[in-house]
């Protein structure tokens, strides 16, 4: 690596199947810049080697031992940026960016990314659509504030990702349940934010997600995702759909929201992932996530548009105002596959060429024992890409391609009531052998 120009920190690969392409784009930025890689990562690499100059194995998810590891290296090395990625994460990162004195969202950026409170009652503030709210730590706090706010309502953890713990309840006599679901959630967190549940009314239209650069605090986006959702009362992902020609990208209205709330929230150099709902009333921020989208969205943009998430995080992670220019004209999805019940997956088999196949990969080893909301999360055995002209083939390809996967399970009883659910398998970064990659 060259010393001369410094070094780029990166906390955290994830796993090989969800951001190794990232991990490329980034790889060879760094070359042409002359800039080495240095990884903090939670268990032992074995893909990463193959781009990054050195690696610290270090508990990323311990915030004190991350950053014990990360002045470290800033003691041996000049960096030159900071990335992060993974959600559980983000917040430490942000802060170590500032004290670096490199871009980054910036401390109140990131922390208002990560506290959905402080997300709501910033936004409420600077007077956009957003839905009553409160912060509750008891089920009499909750109660009350949902009898306040009006039924139906939504229960989700204070700083949860992934939708874990998100909950419906349509009135009183679901409440009690929901909120033992997201306290049970809050509670497994272990962030500052831990130990405390929102409850908001319940926003009713479609669902979209917008990954976007944020430049010297210039919101610069790059491409719309569709979200498909599973059945209330959990609103868990099973697919996402982006199309180059979305003419979301272009509505005023839109634009204009989330520019305003990056704004207040004070982000400044980075990458977000705003989840928006389209009302009646107009678009409603739902969260800003600092980080880039998972469930692969951006590698359906990079599909679909042409557009390089990774090169667009390296350029404002150097402090450059990025090149957002779309190459292609098409649409991407993906589509993951969940099992109908709790099951102990013993094989899974994935198709290799149905029409318009990116890319397919099972998401577990066997063995895996999946579990459904609200004794698990995230209960995902595979995943298909799929691309085509336009967005009603690209669903049809996508529903031909999923069907074309088989798995091999048997069903298990769910968990005793009131078992702490467990973490999702592919949710954190814990893929110690070597995966498929995307």
């Amino acid at each position: 690596m060259n010393e001369h120009q410094g070094v780029l920190l990166v906390i955290g690969s994830g796993l090989r199947t969800y951001r190794e392409y990232l991990v490329t784009s980034i790889h060879r930025c760094a070359r042409e810049a002359g800039l080495g890689l240095v990884l903090l990562n939670n268990l032992k690499p074995t893909w990463q080697h193959a781009y990054f100059d050195e690696i610290v194995h270090v508990d990323v998810f311990d915030a004190d031992e991350m950053l014990a590891a990360a002045r470290e290296v800033a003691g041996r090395h000049r960096i030159a940026g900071l990335m992060c990625w993974d959600e559980p994460v983000v917040l430490a990162a942000g802060e170590l960016a500032a004290e670096l004195g490199v871009p980054g969202l910036s401390v109140a950026g990131v922390r208002g990314c990560r506290d959905k409170n402080r997300t709501r009652t910033v936004l409420t503030a600077e007077g956009l659509l957003q839905p009553g709210f409160a912060l509750t730590t008891g089920l009499g706090e909750a109660r009350a504030a949902a009898a306040r706010i009006g039924y139906p309502v939504v229960l989700k953890p204070r700083a949860m990702g992934a939708s874990i713990g998100v909950v419906y309840a349509g009135d009183e006599s679901e409440l009690d349940a929901a909120f033992g679901v997201a306290m049970g959630a809050a509670t497994v967190d272990q962030s500052r934010y831990g130990g405390a549940a929102i409850v908001e009314g319940y926003v009713r239209g479609p669902e979209i997600s917008i990954d976007a650069a944020v430049h010297h605090g210039e919101y610069l986006p790059m491409f719309v995702a569709r979200k498909q959702t599973g059945d209330q009362p959990y609103f868990e992902e099973v697919g996402h759909i982006v199309d180059a020609g979305d003419p979301l990208l272009h509505d005023a209205g839109l634009m204009d929201v989330l520019a305003r709330a990056h704004r207040a929230l004070g982000v400044a150099d980075g990458i977000t992932h705003s989840e928006v709902r389209l009302t009646d009333r107009g678009p409603l921020i739902i969260e800003i996530n600092g980080r880039l989208g998972g469930d692969l969205i951006p590698f359906l943009g990079k599909t679909a548009t042409g557009i390089d998430p990774g090169e667009v995080l390296f350029a404002v992670t150097v402090g450059t105002r990025p090149v957002i220019t779309p190459t292609r004209r098409t649409v991407a999805g993906i589509r993951f596959g969940y099992p109908d019940h709790d099951c102990l997956v013993h094989e899974i088999a994935v198709p290799a060429g149905t029409p318009g196949l990116v890319v397919a990969a099972p998401m577990i080893d066997p063995g895996t024992t999946l579990r459904l909301p609200p004794g698990g999360y995230l209960a995902r055995h595979s995943f298909v890409v799929c691309e085509a002209d336009d967005p009603a083939t690209c669903d049809q390809r996508l529903d031909t391609a999923a069907a074309a996967v088989r798995i091999e399970a048997d069903p298990v009883d769910p968990p005793e009531p009131g078992t702490a659910f467990e973490m999702p398998a592919g949710l954190l970064d814990v893929d110690e052998h070597e995966g498929v990659s995307a």
